[in-house]
């Protein structure tokens, strides 16, 4: 759908916007995001894009802290915009690095702060601000602005993420979401496996039962520790059977055309994790593999 010739863009934008954060799904998932989806892609906003993500970007603070209402919507929302915004630079070469990476800065902090990650709400929809979240470090991830060291963060922030404490179990998909925004940024091949390797490590411990001397620890796992659990599997999963590139992306078909690089090695790695998880229940390898200290 073309921008009505009876309308300003910029109106139509701003109430595009404010529609993100509507209770009703219909208007957010039916009318606003495709909306404006579909003019990014369709060039409409090209020659201000840097204008336009630096006012959508701000909506990842709205109501930031807050957790069980509404405000999440928009935060949410926000995310999927920029990943349209994102994925638009990345075919197109539109923006300065420093745009992107300061919105990279925002993102990635919001996602570590977000405390609402409900996926579904009854009556409401989705809220899924992890999956929207892995997303757009997806996106980031396919970024020609970000090289070893701002694609280590994201990996990073990943592992914030799942290991910050929470009273939310994900179960809507954000580990397979989460695991396709790191099998992103293992493709590109800048961030090695030295770094890699100690990632899923740390990882792995977050899933290990704390030691405790003659107290009960309390219901295991915790939320964070299922959470980081279904991470790996997935994780493992994806290295395994192999991931293709999202549909129409620009540059995605070349850049999941093989497997990953160092395959085998990080498959080793995430299946000692989950080994490690239940060592009750998986068989244990004749040989242990060092983890690979980062340099």
């Amino acid at each position: 759908m073309h921008v009505p010739s009876d309308r300003s863009l910029n109106d139509l934008t701003l109430e595009l916007i404010d529609m993100l954060a509507s209770p009703d799904p219909e208007q957010r998932d039916g009318i606003a995001f495709p909306l404006l989806a579909t003019w990014i892609h369709s060039g409409e906003y090209d020659a201000l894009l840097r204008g336009f993500g630096n006012g959508v970007v701000t909506g990842l603070t709205n109501g930031l802290g807050r957790s069980g209402d509404l405000s999440v919507l928009r935060r949410s929302y926000t995310a999927l915009v920029l990943t349209e915004i994102v994925t638009r630079d990345n075919e197109m070469h539109l923006l300065p690095a420093a745009t992107v990476m300061g919105w990279g800065d925002q993102a990635t902090s919001w996602l570590i702060r977000e405390k609402d990650l409900r996926g579904w709400i009854p009556d409401v929809g989705w809220a899924h601000a992890v999956a929207n979240g892995a997303d757009l470090l997806g996106a980031l991830a396919r970024s020609p602005h970000f090289d070893k060291l701002e694609l280590t963060v994201l990996l990073d922030v990943i592992a914030d993420r799942l290991l910050a404490p929470t009273d939310y179990v994900l179960y809507h998909g954000e580990d397979d979401r989460l695991a396709y925004a790191a099998m992103a940024v293992l493709h590109r091949d800048a961030v090695t496996p030295n770094v890699v390797e100690p990632w899923i490590a740390r990882l792995g411990a977050g899933t290990r039962r704390p030691r405790t001397r003659g107290k009960t620890s309390g219901e295991w796992p915790t939320p964070a520790a299922h959470n980081t659990s279904s991470f790996l599997r997935a994780l493992h999963l994806q290295l395994a059977l192999g991931v293709k590139g999202r549909p129409g992306v620009a540059g995605d078909e070349a850049l999941f055309a093989a497997p990953s690089p160092h395959r085998a090695d990080l498959l080793l790695a995430a299946i000692e994790q989950i080994r490690g998880e239940s060592p009750w229940l998986f068989t244990t390898p004749k040989s242990r593999r060092p983890v690979p200290s980062q340099h």
